[in-house]
């Protein structure tokens, strides 16, 4: 009887032993199956129960954009959302057309010390002027090897690249979270932005347009 009871205690620890990483497998497999489906919903907010996607969504409430603290709680604070997205594209278009329109102010500038009486610049806002008098400015620069800014001319250039540089990629990364509203709104700023911001007298096809200038027609 000791024997047999001894024998039936061995078996019985070797099966609680044996069955014991099964379990842990099998815990193991689930926690990561929870983590897995918690994955696929993107419910990434933790406590503030922010809806971010990695695919194409229409969210609206307790979407969250770049920061857990830009949390829409209700469809007005959304609306508002998109607002300022028209407005931050907006925006890009403005730093687009103020870039060249210092760039011009630093040509006229250079060609002020060489350009005679008898044909005088065109004053800031005067679209005929400026078409009348584009030919001698351009024939002096030119003459002349072009405009080398100066130190501190540069470093104003250089700034309002950095601006808009900076201000075209928070656009692209609004637009990776792949929501509908944002992504329209994108497209409704740079719109209304070009429409704005880029309506300028075409030089008779002498010079190129506003289109051709730019670095890239996405971001920068």
């Amino acid at each position: 009887m000791d024997m047999s009871s001894m024998t039936m205690s061995m078996d019985m620890s070797s099966m609680t032993m044996s069955m014991s990483p099964t379990g842990t497998a099998t815990g193991a497999a689930s926690t990561s199956t929870g983590m897995s489906m918690d994955m696929g919903g993107m419910d990434m907010g933790g406590g503030n129960d922010c809806k971010i996607s990695m695919l194409w969504n229409w969210y609206t409430v307790d979407t969250c954009f770049l920061s857990s603290t830009w949390h829409n709680t209700s469809s007005g604070m959304f609306a508002g959302s998109c607002i300022g997205v028209i407005l931050l594209t907006m925006s890009l278009e403005l730093m687009r057309r103020t870039v060249k329109e210092y760039d011009r102010y630093l040509i006229r500038k250079h060609a002020s010390t060489a350009v005679s009486t008898s044909a005088p610049l065109p004053k800031d806002g005067d679209d005929k002027g400026a078409t009348a008098n584009s030919a001698p400015i351009r024939q002096i620069v030119t003459q002349s090897g072009g405009v080398r800014p100066s130190v501190l001319e540069q470093a104003v250039r250089a700034l309002l690249h950095m601006v808009q540089f900076a201000v075209a990629y928070f656009i692209m990364l609004l637009a990776m979270y792949y929501n509908g509203y944002i992504i329209i709104c994108i497209f409704i700023g740079a719109y209304i932005g070009a429409f704005i911001f880029h309506w300028e007298p075409l030089d008779g096809g002498r010079r190129a347009t506003s289109a051709t200038q730019e670095p890239t027609v996405c971001c920068a």
